[in-house]
């Protein structure tokens, strides 16, 4: 797929810009808090309607403007396509292709694929679980948009069964009080556990597949980066173990655990079991790379990361992705360096954001087309 157009109208700090793709590599150069992230933002939410970098979409409208749009033609084995995302600051979004609007985002996704590597992927490794999470996540809305909806129905159920453990919970001093005014309803707890049980299993079983693929894939290319030195290995943790491939036995295990912790959640206001809860676990040599990977190791990890990424859309949609690489190359070491600029080569379109020129070499600048970013304005 090649992005060969993108318009920005009252997004970020851009007002009105057109921006035509020439050239299989783009270069976007200049200082810091220019735009050239908010370009590559752009492009993220066109393929996954999401944003590492923002919460809310009036973050993303320009200020005192009422709407912001992301418009862009895309080419695909099958044809061109044309893609719009209207941001509103007060209201909800609205998505379009080919100038029809569609009444379910789901039908978006999956469109455009994109790989986005920035400095703040470092956090899949010394972060929380809940990065590693949401990174998992993102890629697997790309990879099964549907999955965008069982999420989205998980996460309702939650915020449901956390309300009414939250309303049962009774503070330690008046407990007697509390319990005779809202006495625990177990009948309407059992119909929580059961949805969260049935949509949870859903949601495990896709992420345990997706490493399962995922997992090789990184392991090759942290070897290929490190000389075959360090051995990676990506393993999926669910909060509910899996057990063996069958939804119900995963269901069943579901709401035993959901049982043993009963009064756990009673105490807390809050679910203790659940996908919600899951963790990606990333060894070198057997050792978590989390507490003692060096600096150089994590950003090894990450760039095997996305490499692999970037190999497992390009298998399953048949199609090679667009890669966004925002300010990363000053991350990496010369060696690390070579080795994605020599995996992306013609391959994979790619929009590349820095502040100087001086990581590329001469050829790479002589095939690249290179854009000034300046205060919301892109120039040759």
């Amino acid at each position: 797929m090649y992005l060969k157009t993108l318009h920005l109208r009252h997004f970020r700090n851009y007002r009105e810009q057109q921006v035509e793709f020439l050239a299989p590599k783009t270069i976007l150069v200049g200082e810091n808090a220019q735009g050239k992230s908010n370009l590559l933002e752009a492009v993220e939410l066109l393929a996954t309607l999401r944003s590492h970098r923002a919460l809310r979409d009036r973050e993303l409208v320009l200020d005192n403007a009422q709407a912001g749009q992301i418009a862009a033609q895309l080419e695909r084995d099958s044809g061109t396509v044309d893609l719009a995302i209207t941001l509103r600051s007060n209201s909800r979004r609205t998505v379009s292709l080919n100038g029809e609007t569609l009444k379910r985002q789901l039908d978006f996704l999956g469109i455009m694929n994109a790989v986005q590597f920035s400095s703040l992927d470092l956090d899949l490794v010394r972060g929380s679980p809940s990065e590693r999470r949401n990174w998992l996540d993102t890629l697997l809305t790309q990879l099964e948009p549907v999955y965008a909806y069982i999420l989205q129905q998980y996460n309702t159920v939650l915020r449901q069964r956390n309300a009414l453990l939250k309303q049962q919970r009774s503070p330690h001093e008046t407990w007697r009080v509390a319990e005779a005014a809202h006495p625990p309803d177990s009948t309407q707890l059992a119909i929580w556990d059961a949805q969260l049980a049935a949509i949870g299993c859903r949601v495990i079983r896709r992420r345990a597949r997706v490493i399962e693929r995922l997992a090789p894939l990184a392991q090759h290319w942290h070897q290929a980066i490190s000389g075959s030195r360090e051995l990676l290995e990506v393993r999926y943790a669910p909060n509910v173990q899996l057990g063996e491939d069958d939804p119900l036995l995963v269901q069943q295990a579901f709401l035993e655990k959901l049982q043993m912790r009963a009064i756990a959640e009673q105490h807390q206001g809050t679910t203790l079991v659940g996908p919600h809860r899951d963790e990606v676990e990333f060894t070198i040599n057997q050792t978590p790379a989390r507490q003692y990977g060096s600096q150089g190791q994590q950003r090894t990890l990450v760039l095997a990361l996305k490499l692999a990424e970037l190999k497992l859309i390009e298998a399953i949609v048949g199609e090679p992705p667009l890669l966004l690489l925002d300010d990363v190359l000053a991350e990496l070491d010369l060696n690390r360096q070579n080795k994605l600029l020599d995996t992306i080569q013609d391959r994979f379109q790619t929009l590349i954001t820095t502040t100087h020129l001086g990581s590329f070499d001469a050829q790479w600048l002589k095939s690249s087309q290179i854009l000034t970013v300046e205060a919301g304005q892109i120039s040759m």
